[in-house]
């Protein structure tokens, strides 16, 4: 992929003028009551980490890489967000989080329980899970960052907020808590 074509509009404070979605609109409509200020981008299809490295560029912050899992009976599921530079190992994640095995969950189950397809996952798609069935497991190298960048429930769209928003408004308006870890130390 050649990223100097990749299209990114230049970043905008507003909420696209067309949602697409009901998760996009969600997550928008929460931001948006939260009095949480962000930074947006339309773009091209954005669903490789190559594809966002032009969306962070413009952004002023990397997009962050976000994995659905499920253990082996689908009864807990979790969404990890990580560095976008770093690969998702399965065995560092089940020991710092005490589990026994974790595996990447069904497309099928991320757009049911999230509102979000596959390529568009996202922190902020909680909007969607008012039983808290799904666990956030934040990694310590995003937790420790003064802004997190990721899809707003799209393929082609992108928005930057500060981390502080998210933990300390937009989570506790969702009502789900966060694990933070750090894989090379364990569970913070």
């Amino acid at each position: 992929m050649d990223t100097a074509e990749f299209y990114v509009s230049t970043p905008t404070p507003l909420p696209p003028s067309e949602y697409g979605s009901p998760t996009r609109q969600a997550i928008y409509e929460r931001l948006s009551s939260l009095g949480i200020p962000f930074l947006r981008v339309d773009t091209g299809d954005g669903t490789t980490m190559e594809a966002c490295i032009p969306i962070g560029r413009k952004l002023g912050s990397p997009v962050v890489k976000t994995v659905f899992l499920t253990n082996r009976q689908h009864t807990r599921f979790y969404l990890y967000v990580m560095p976008p530079d770093r690969p998702f190992e399965t065995r560092p994640f089940c020991d710092a989080l005490g589990v026994a095995r974790v595996s990447f969950a069904s497309g099928e189950q991320l757009l049911e329980m999230l509102g979000t397809p596959r390529g568009a996952t996202t922190v902020l798609s909680l909007v969607n899970d008012p039983d808290r069935k799904v666990e956030l497991i934040l990694d310590e190298g995003i937790a420790s960052q003064r802004y997190i960048s990721c899809t707003d429930g799209t393929t082609t769209g992108f928005l930057r907020m500060e981390v502080k928003d998210l933990t300390e408004k937009f989570l506790p308006s969702t009502g789900h808590p966060y694990v933070k870890i750090d894989l090379s130390d364990g569970l913070l």
